[in-house]
């Protein structure tokens, strides 16, 4: 299929739930990772995942889907391969260099099987003072399959440093709260070196680490080989935007 055809289709979907929608207010993206971390934690058994999505604009409002192969939904016992993320939201300007960003995300394991369900839907805000950014999600559902999770919250900062000749700097540092699962609760940090490689392509390195519990020497969140998928690792990775 060509890329006019395909933009013109997704145009139209799109149309259909926003009229108005504009070919132009769409970018799409497509990528690969040796490791799918969220929120510090491997979604992929500490291997690689596929990855991409589409994104609509129109002023300050925005929707947009985004998916990636996963192995934690089979590790527990579900079965489901991949991850679809659904969102939303409004992205705005409170004074000169601070901005705002509300929104819902849905993640959507399909047939994930898993009681409870995977399924998870957040609210989230954030504020951006010129590199520095604060950003809190909070679940009002239950959190990834974790039972009486609802009201979970994650506390996410970041500061996205401009090194010039398209290079970037971005230190995070976040912090998962599991509802009355306190042991499932942690910390994480990245440090990400990124390059933009002009013509919409990137590349980027990250070191990425939690200090995730263990119980009785177990890691909470342990592969099926007994693997701790919070350590501390190398991520590399690469996207295309069109």
């Amino acid at each position: 299929m060509s890329k006019t055809l395909r933009n013109s289709l997704a145009a139209a979907a799109l149309a259909a739930l926003l009229p108005g929608a504009a070919m132009a207010d769409l970018a799409f993206n497509v990528g690969a990772t040796t490791d799918y971390r969220y929120r510090g934690i491997s979604q992929t058994r500490l291997k690689p995942a596929l990855q991409g999505g589409v994104d609509y604009t129109n002023g300050g409002f925005y929707l947009g889907a985004w998916a990636s192969t996963i192995k934690w939904i089979k590790d527990g016992g579900g079965d489901s391969n991949l991850e679809v993320d659904l969102y939303g939201g409004y992205k705005g300007e409170l004074a000169k260099d601070v901005g705002f960003d509300v929104g819902v995300l849905a993640y959507v394991y399909s047939s994930n099987k898993l009681n409870p369900s995977a399924n998870t839907t957040e609210i989230y805000g954030a504020i951006t003072a010129g590199a520095f950014t604060a950003k809190y999600s909070h679940s009002v559902t239950n959190l990834f399959g974790f039972a009486d999770s609802h009201g979970s919250g994650y506390l996410d900062l970041s500061y996205a440093v401009d090194l010039g000749g398209g290079w970037s700097l971005t230190p995070h540092l976040g912090h998962q709260s599991v509802a009355h699962r306190s042991v499932a609760s942690y910390t994480d940090y990245a440090v990400t070196l990124g390059k933009d490689m002009g013509g919409g392509f990137s590349l980027s390195a990250a070191l990425i680490g939690t200090n995730a519990k263990k119980i009785a020497g177990v890691p909470v969140y342990v592969s099926p080989a007994g693997k701790n998928l919070g350590r501390s690792g190398l991520v590399l990775g690469a996207k295309f935007t069109f």
